[in-house]
C-alpha cells in the first residue's frame, strides 16, 4: 500500500515536494536531495509529517 509523503528541506524546514512510497516495503524515512527554491541550492529533503 503506497502513501504520499511530503519532503522537507533540512535547513529552512519548508515543504518543497511530494512523494509516494511503499509503507510495507521501505520502513524508515525517505531522504534524498532535491533543490529548494526557498534556499536556491540543493540540499537534504527529508520525509515530514
Amino acid at each position: 500500500m503506497r502513501e504520499i509523503i511530503t519532503l522537507q528541506c533540512g535547513e529552512c524546514k519548508r515543504r518543497n515536494y511530494s512523494t509516494t512510497r511503499n509503507k510495507k516495503k521501505q520502513t524508515d524515512k525517505l531522504e534524498t536531495r532535491k533543490f529548494c527554491p526557498s534556499c536556491r541550492k540543493h540540499t537534504a529533503h527529508k520525509e515530514g509529517k
